[in-house]
């Protein structure tokens, strides 16, 4: 799927009204959404608790906190792409506490072009973000599959005295010979023995 055709759920945390008309203007529905305005880092906590976002932009400071501590909880959790709007005279002391964690920060003011750009970058983030959950699902996977072919062969030798060669290559003839995988012979396996 092309990056225009994706939808990416957003979380605003500003108290600002001028950003937020701002990104209200960038944010359009057919690609944002849903899209969710919150004033402070308590609210901020609450929404991420109720669901997780692809985008969180935090606008520092805000009534309740600077907001760092939380732009780096949620850089840190899987996911989610997070942009800190901090002061200019700020900028530097702030990007160096949060970058390590995956936050992008943006120094104010800022122009409608330049969050544009920042929105882009995030979904550039997101999509490689994507790729290295579906591999790392793929290799948990594997290894799930791994685990339960190697419980098999345990039972096979300990309970029809096969040698662990011979263990592997039933399981893997019995996959081959009726066309199933090896995970769904050793599970059978597993159901029959234990």
């Amino acid at each position: 799927m092309i990056l225009e055709k994706k939808v990416y759920s957003v979380l605003v945390v500003s108290a600002a009204e001028k950003i937020n008309t701002a990104l209200s203007s960038l944010l359009p529905e057919f690609r944002y959404q849903p899209v969710r305005f919150v004033s402070g880092i308590g609210a901020a906590r609450q929404a991420w608790s109720e669901r997780s976002y692809d985008f969180v932009i935090i606008n520092s400071p805000l009534p309740d906190d600077a907001g760092i501590k939380f732009a780096i909880d949620i850089g840190s959790a899987r996911g989610a792409v997070v942009t800190l709007l901090v002061r200019a005279e700020l900028y530097d002391e702030v990007r160096e506490q949060v970058a390590e964690h995956g936050v992008f920060t943006l120094s104010k003011p800022l122009t409608a072009p330049l969050l544009s750009l920042a929105l882009d970058w995030m979904s550039s983030a997101k999509e490689r973000l994507r790729k290295i959950e579906k591999k790392t699902l793929s290799v948990e996977e594997k290894m799930e599959e791994i685990r339960i072919v190697n419980r098999a062969k345990w039972l096979l030798i300990s309970e029809l005295k096969m040698d662990e060669p011979q263990a592997h290559h039933y399981i893997e003839k019995q996959a081959m010979d009726r066309c199933v995988s090896k995970t769904y012979v050793a599970e059978e396996i597993l159901r029959t023995y234990s």
